[in-house]
């Protein structure tokens, strides 16, 4: 074994890493310090190669196919806590370098979401049982981004914080319209429909989440005031006083931006505006990790805040306001992959243990993503007009408080 080493040792800065080969012969990286001691065994010469030449995918598929074996009491949010704070000293390998240019230009190919192929990468994810998602996520199937009021608040709480603070940004009245791109297990549009008295057309192209969300709602008492739609964003037609679209955009790709921001603008009504609210990064335009391409987000990409501003200015929307969340997802994700951890037998019974273990090392890596890599959370104000927002941003905290 020679290539893996001359990685490792540029890679590992912080921490330890003992490594075992199939051989039987032990390699140790680091010096153990500022970081976590992990001992890995790999049971072939074959995934050493693999390793050396695309790390972020192979450590996964090998960790899923039981090739990459975790001993000595070490787990694989260990090995990903010691890949994400040394995360400089992998990015500056040479070759590492290579494999990300040839990635970023190959991001239009990745990012590929036309009509018909954007349904079928969606249904890649979501169209799981809702009994696997209902094992670790809150009572309302909220599948974004919580708003924390404090870091050790529960995820309950959080979740309900963020459908009131989007419902306190929509400025809603009893009896408006609004438009969703992209519902989810439909938490945010039975919350307005039974908080804020407005009528809901709510999107998605997942069936097994839209047959979900038509029962919670009947469930809820407002099956009358929401109508989920099988349907592509692309196809929806009318006009709304409100458009909303949570946890949507990083499935649209940056080639569709503009399209997709064409379209809120048709759909929104005379004085309307809508929210976005995505993942994002703070860092420049790049591309989406292997592993998380090819196993959990075919077609998906978070975007650059430069992309974002680049297509609203080409489609000429007045951003009316844009709030950060920076470490409120690193929160949401502990407490997802925590939940799921202490359910991980249940999910094995369920999908198998496989699809366990892809679920493990996803969920470990956003969390660590969001803690010490550059993505983060933004929700946008968008409008045709340049006072269709109120122009002070006070009504957020008043509205906000007037639904507790």
């Amino acid at each position: 074994m020679f290539l893996l080493p001359h990685l490792l040792r540029r890679f590992v800065r912080h921490g330890r890493l003992i490594l075992r080969t199939h051989d039987g012969v032990e390699h140790r990286f680091g010096s153990g310090a500022d970081g976590p001691s992990v001992t890995i065994r790999l049971t072939d010469a074959k995934v050493e190669r693999e390793l050396f030449f695309n790390p972020e995918l192979a450590t996964g598929e090998a960790y899923m196919d039981g090739r990459l074996v975790f001993e000595d009491g070490s787990s694989v949010y260990d090995l990903l806590l010691l890949f994400s704070v040394n995360r400089q000293g992998l990015a500056s390998h040479p070759l590492q370098q290579a494999l990300r240019k040839v990635w970023r230009g190959l991001r239009g190919v990745h990012q590929s979401n036309p009509l018909g192929r954007a349904a079928s990468n969606v249904r890649k994810h979501y169209d799981f049982p809702a009994e696997f998602y209902a094992l670790w996520l809150d009572e309302t199937m909220s599948y974004s981004c919580a708003y924390f009021s404090e870091p050790g608040e529960s995820l309950e709480a959080a979740q309900q914080n963020k459908l009131r603070h989007i419902a306190a940004k929509l400025r809603l009245s009893p009896g408006m319209s609004v438009a969703e791109i992209g519902c989810g297990w439909g938490a945010l549009a039975i919350y307005l429909a039974q908080t804020c008295d407005v009528r809901v057309t709510a999107i998605n192209v997942s069936p097994e989440q839209l047959s979900f969300a038509r029962a919670r709602a009947a469930a809820a008492g407002v099956a009358d005031k929401v109508t989920f739609v099988e349907q592509d964003y692309r196809d929806l037609t009318g006009t709304f006083d409100r458009v909303v679209s949570i946890g949507m955009m990083e499935h649209v790709g940056v080639p569709f931006f503009d399209a997709y921001f064409d379209k809120v603008q048709e759909l929104l009504a005379p004085r309307g505006f809508a929210l976005i609210h995505a993942i994002g990064r703070m860092s420049p335009p790049g591309s989406t990790a292997p592993f998380i391409r090819k196993y959990i987000f075919p077609g998906g990409y978070v975007p650059a805040l430069s992309e974002v501003f680049a297509s609203t200015e080409r489609t000429r929307l007045w951003v009316a306001d844009c709030e950060v969340l920076r470490l409120h997802y690193y929160w949401t994700i502990r407490h997802w992959r925590q939940r799921f951890m202490a359910r991980r037998a249940d999910t094995v019974a369920l999908m198998g243990e496989r699809f366990a273990r892809m679920w493990e090392f996803y969920l470990g890596a956003v969390e660590l993503g969001f803690l010490h890599g550059s993505n983060m959370v933004f929700q946008l104000l968008v409008s045709r007009d340049r006072d269709d927002v109120p122009v002070l941003r006070d009504y957020v905290v008043d509205d906000e408080r007037k639904l507790l």
